[in-house]
């Protein structure tokens, strides 16, 4: 498995679109608010603000050649002091899930990107909590762990510290 994380560009928003309609998808399983729009697309209504915004960044999840799925990253300045990073969103193409691809993406940009992080998930999504307790479990990561109200919806909010010794091999 040979696995990069690549900047996406703005002449690749289209792919960005389709797979973030895909993602959402899958999210509207756990959240009642989302649905398609009248061209039968999940669309993100402020998808141009990836671009426009310094700290939002979408990458591809790149193996081999293929992409296999996306992550949108943000971080200062958009963001405020306490954190310096967010996994806002996450998605891998289900016939790769699974099979270790978020794991060496998760390796790939702590090893590049240390600070303090912090990511979000609705409490109904389980197989989303599922996946970040194995991964904090899995990549020995010290979390911590409270539980807010966001837009109406019950959620977990996870911290945590990446450092250079943190990072297993």
């Amino acid at each position: 498995m040979t696995v990069s994380l690549k900047p996406i560009s703005i002449d690749q928003k289209h792919i960005l679109e389709n797979l973030y309609s895909l993602y959402l998808h899958d999210l509207s399983e756990f959240n009642t608010t989302l649905d398609i729009s009248s061209n039968g697309n999940f669309e993100f209504d402020s998808f141009d603000l990836l671009w426009e915004n310094e700290g939002l960044t979408p990458y591809f999840l790149i193996n081999d050649a293929s992409i296999v799925g996306f992550i949108l990253l943000l971080e200062r300045p958009f963001l405020k002091k306490e954190y310096d990073y967010s996994i806002n969103d996450i998605f891998i193409l289900k016939k790769y899930r699974r099979k270790g691809f978020a794991k060496a993406l998760l390796m790939k940009l702590f090893k590049q990107k240390t600070g303090r992080y912090f990511i979000i998930e609705l409490e109904t999504n389980r197989p989303a909590v599922s996946f970040w307790k194995r991964m904090f479990i899995d990549l020995d990561i010290h979390f911590e762990e409270e539980k807010k109200i966001i837009d109406n919806e019950p959620c977990l909010i996870q911290s945590f510290q990446i450092s250079n010794h943190t990072q297993k091999a």
